[in-house]
């Protein structure tokens, strides 16, 4: 089986934003970075989701993120599913953080369930099939809205989901040009999918947040 290992985001200040991470999410080698000055404007395809077990894990994240110098885009709040918010980083990436419970069990911890990355397709069976063509497993299958690929506990779960519908379930407009500013590293060799994400040989060498 198929998996995404990890995630290289691409920005412009490499220093500034591996402090930043460091400092709002530590979330070791599943997030990678490196420099690009690549043109980017607006929603960038994708975004990048934190699930933990309770709301105060929730606030812990979102409130280091914050501080570090994230931007609220969402802020935290009930809902049907959950509980959550939504931040930028200074770099640019989207960051969701979420949990299925309303309510706490304990203290918060900094404890990660699962680091998901959500692309922003134009066409999800469409894209599903290209993905089981490179080997990925599909796990969860919602027609032709969502698609969530087989995982493992120490890689990142992937989740293919409709672009306006992404940007919208993160509050911004889905308009958006240039490059998507990240590269996925994974067990399925190096190609471009449909929507031009591109995808590189899993490696251990790189530098991680």
């Amino acid at each position: 089986m198929s998996f995404l290992a990890y995630v290289t985001l691409e920005v412009a200040d490499l220093a500034a934003a591996e402090r930043f991470y460091s400092d709002a999410f530590g979330l070791g080698p599943r997030v990678r970075l490196r420099t690009s000055e690549a043109p980017t404007s607006g929603f960038r395809g994708f975004t990048m989701s934190i699930t933990v077990s309770q709301p105060a894990d929730v606030d812990s994240f979102l409130g280091s993120a914050l501080e570090a110098g994230a931007t609220s885009l969402k802020p935290a709040a009930k809902s049907l599913w959950g509980y959550g918010g939504v931040v930028q980083a200074p770099d640019g990436t989207i960051w969701k953080v979420a949990t299925s419970s309303k309510k706490n069990t304990g203290p918060a911890t900094r404890k990660v369930d699962d680091l998901v990355l959500l692309l922003g397709v134009e066409d999800v069976k469409a894209s599903k099939q290209f993905y089981v063509e490179q080997g990925l497993s599909v796990a969860k299958s919602f027609g032709g809205k969502y698609v969530e690929f087989a995982s493992d506990d120490a890689s990142v779960k992937l989740a293919l989901y409709k672009r306006r519908g992404l940007a919208k379930d993160v509050g911004v407009s889905e308009e958006g040009s240039g490059s998507h500013r990240i590269v996925l590293g994974g067990t399925a060799g190096s190609f471009t999918d449909p929507d031009g994400f591109a995808w590189e040989a899993a490696s251990v060498s790189s530098a991680s947040a």
